[in-house]
């Protein structure tokens, strides 16, 4: 876990000094902390951005190198969950550290003032609890804990260097155990395995029922607990137990027997091989365990009726309610666990928050959940499902009864923009503070920002003179409708705006082009429709590139195909430090035809550094990582904290406006002509001598080499950038005519994975 923080302080681009136990074998005594390292460098998904950012963190160790923390500006400890280790590590750190340097422990736990409750005023002062969760780059949520004596100027800091520089979404919390994203997610998970003993669920059921499907993220259940650690789990679960004597869900909180057995057997999930899953045999098939006998066999896919009916319903809110009306397996599982978290939570406050906010944001930040125990209840329906709990005999807690007596229908409210929270400790709706430098699109469209809007995509008024196209298809996918709207948007930005943003806030911000609409054109032989799509998304690409005021694009998570095309012509790129972009198109048997072979052409003179990044649909691993595959430049910015993309979008595309020059298509794009293909085909023939690519992957290669040798020009030439755009459409067009490029594009719209045909 040390290693993961210091990985992510890397990233922010802060040096980190790692230090772990001396090594006891051989020669380097920072064996250990390198190990660290190198795990945490090398490991899936990795924690670093980049692989040079590891030059950032010096390894070293608790023995010969202690007494370097005294130049080091914050010293955060992470070791074990041992209240007596923590403490014998700060006595020696507080012997040599600096006077103001911010002290903080990563404890998931164990109380602060245990930590720290004796030792002298100036070191408590300093000292914060700062639980990171597991990766540090991945999860959003920071715990800020206050210890016994805390600065309340230092914790304000912290919180302010943790949002801004780390990108973290930062709760501050009570020093109660476990805070309260562990507090809730234990409840949770021993809620979840209790009910599937009581009631003779599988856990490939479990599973089913608690992934995307109701807005859990797809590792579920017993997948997340394998991914933690069954004996981390436990660990966790029992700590709490003792530390809890009043809580009257403890029980919980303890690994059932059957999960004593596992451990007993150190089946721990990954890390051992074998959890509630494995792979076996050649195939590398997934079995899961019948926690009744403890015998592993194939996966089972659960069919639930309700389920089947619900998976069609893309508002969340509407899809579980769906579900938990549903009179089945499906239904009568959700339902309790659905309860039993509401009523746990409520019961929380004010113990571990005084406010429902908090309990929320830990949950939906630290669980990944879409949404958190309140807001999940509200969408249920909070009046309404309080009264079914009432029903069936369950006492409602105190405060619930009270804001049900008050008239409360909803826990949450709006107002314009602003978002009202039920207090259930002053009974009355408060309003959620503001938070400079955040933009949401949910909060402006409600408030009445909505200047056009069609099926796939709205323009929104940002304020500040900046207009936003925000898509909202399936998948943010690029059809007729996001490109109307784009058209309309540089129109209303020419007249009345300064800059525009391309901007959303969906779970992507594009998976591309329409892939079933063109399988259709392609199917029913519209060839001409096809190249007037084809045509039509060009022109709108280069609509942006040459606008008469800036666009600003604010990509996000998966940017792949069409997505990294619009990007890659906007004037400047404010991109998510999370930032997965790619031209991927190869994998459905086309290449880019929205600019995109074109654009990195533009970009780059290495050819076959061009030809690699498409030809092998490399898709990068964080905005960092984008900018070494060339997709985006120098100029580009990279947020880190996800919640403040679009209005760091909003500031650059201000930024840009002062006397801006939209510039001409460019007529200077050299190619390498003939010796180029010859290149490129080499590296296409040596690929499949390899093994590497199959005989079709060698027909798009060969096209894609065409195109970006400038159509096989002789020698080395200047062309324009619509002759580029030309080849691309033709080579597009081509491939599609062919029967293996429908059964990729068929196959990946089925499977959500490549055919390699």
């Amino acid at each position: 876990m040390g290693a993961r923080i210091a990985a992510h302080f890397a990233n922010a681009g802060v040096p980190a000094l790692l230090l772990d136990l001396p090594s006891p074998d051989g020669p380097d005594r920072n064996a250990i902390a390198r190990r660290g390292l190198d795990a945490a460098l090398k490991g899936r998904p990795g924690s670093f951005f980049t692989a040079s950012a590891v030059s950032l963190v010096e390894c070293g160790n608790f023995d010969d190198d202690l007494a370097r923390v005294r130049n080091c500006e914050w010293v955060l400890e992470a070791v074990v969950e041992n209240l007596a280790v923590k403490r014998d590590l700060w006595r020696r750190l507080d012997a040599c550290r600096h006077e103001h340097a911010i002290l903080s422990t990563n404890t998931s736990g164990i109380p602060l003032r245990a930590i720290a409750g004796d030792f002298p005023a100036a070191f408590q002062k300093q000292f914060l609890g700062t639980h990171f969760f597991n990766p540090p780059r991945y999860l959003h949520l920071l715990e800020l804990i206050p210890g016994p004596a805390t600065d309340p100027a230092l914790l304000d800091f912290a919180a302010s260097f943790s949002d801004l520089r780390l990108g973290k979404g930062v709760v501050r919390c009570k020093d109660t155990p476990n805070f309260i994203a562990n507090r809730i997610g234990t409840f949770l998970g021993g809620t979840l395995v209790k009910i599937m003993i009581e009631d003779g669920y599988t856990v490939d059921e479990v599973e089913a029922l608690t992934g995307r499907l109701i807005g859990l993220p797809k590792s579920a259940t017993f997948r997340l607990f394998d991914i933690v650690g069954l004996d981390v789990w436990a660990h966790v679960g029992r700590n709490l137990y003792e530390a809890v004597p009043q809580d009257p869900s403890r029980e919980r909180f303890l690994p059932p027997a059957f999960l004593e057995q596992m451990l007993e057997r150190k089946w721990l999930g990954e890390k051992t091989g074998q959890g509630f899953f494995k792979r076996v045999g050649p195939q590398r098939e997934i079995h899961s365990i019948d926690w009744r006998t403890l015998e592993y066999g194939p996966r089972a896919k659960p069919r639930f009726e309700s389920v089947e009916m619900a998976r069609n319903v893309e508002d969340v809110a509407a899809r579980l309610r769906m579900l938990v009306s549903a009179r089945d397996r499906a239904g009568a599982f959700l339902w309790k666990v659905f309860s039993d978290l509401f009523l746990y939570s409520a019961e929380m406050i004010p113990e571990i928050s005084d406010r429902i906010v908090e309990i929320d944001q830990a949950m939906r930040w630290g669980y990944g959940h879409r949404l958190g125990p309140f807001e999940l209840w509200d969408a249920l329906g909070f009046a309404d499902t309080a009264r079914r709990i009432a029903s069936e005999g369950r006492a409602l807690p105190h405060n619930v009864d009270a804001a049900l007596s008050a008239g409360t229908t909803s826990l949450y409210a709006h107002h314009g923009q602003a978002t009202l929270y039920f207090d259930f400790c002053k009974r009355v709706y408060d309003t959620l503070e503001s938070r400079p430098g955040i933009v949401h699109l949910a909060d402006l469209r409600r408030g009445g920002a909505v200047i056009r809007s069609n099926a796939g995509a709205s323009l929104i008024d940002l304020g500040d003179a900046v207009l936003c196209v925000e898509f909202h298809s399936k998948a943010n996918t690029i059809g007729e409708d996001a490109m109307s709207m784009l058209h309309a948007g540089l129109e209303e930005t020419a007249s009345n705006f300064e800059a525009m943003v391309v901007a959303n806030e969906g779970e992507r911000f594009s998976a591309g082009a329409n892939l079933a609409m063109v399988l259709l054109a392609c199917q029913e032989g519209d060839w001409e429709e096809l190249e007037l799509a084809c045509r039509r998304f060009q022109q709108m690409n280069m609509a942006l590139k040459y606008a008469r005021k800036p666009v600003v694009a604010a990509p996000f998570g998966q940017t792949l195909g069409g997505g990294c095309e619009l990007s890659l012509h906007a004037r400047r790129v404010q991109a998510s430090a999370e930032l997965y972009m790619g031209l991927v198109e190869v994998g459905v048997g086309i290449i880019p035809a929205g600019g995109g072979c074109k654009e990195m052409l533009a970009r780059h003179r290495d050819v076959r550094r061009v030809f690699e990044t498409i030809g092998y649909a490399k898709v990068s691993t964080s905005a960092e990582n984008a900018r070494e595959l060339g997709l985006l430049t120098r100029a580009d910015v990279i947020s880190m904290n996800p919640e403040r993309l679009i209005a760091d979008a909003k500031r650059l595309a201000l930024s840009l406006a002062p006397g801006y020059a939209p510039g001409a298509p460019r007529h200077d794009i050299p190619v390498g002509g003939e010796g180029a293909w010859a290149l490129m085909k080499l590296a296409v023939w040596t690929a499949r001598q390899g093994n590497f690519i199959t005989d079709y992957d060698v027909v798009i290669g060969e096209k894609l080499a065409h195109v970006l040798s400038g159509g096989r020009l002789s020698g080395e030439q200047m062309v324009s950038e619509q002759y580029l755009l030309d080849l691309e459409r033709e080579a597009f067009l081509s491939l599609c005519g062919d029967i293996r490029t429908q059964q990729r594009m068929a196959h990946m719209l089925e499977t959500g994975k490549p055919l390699r045909n």
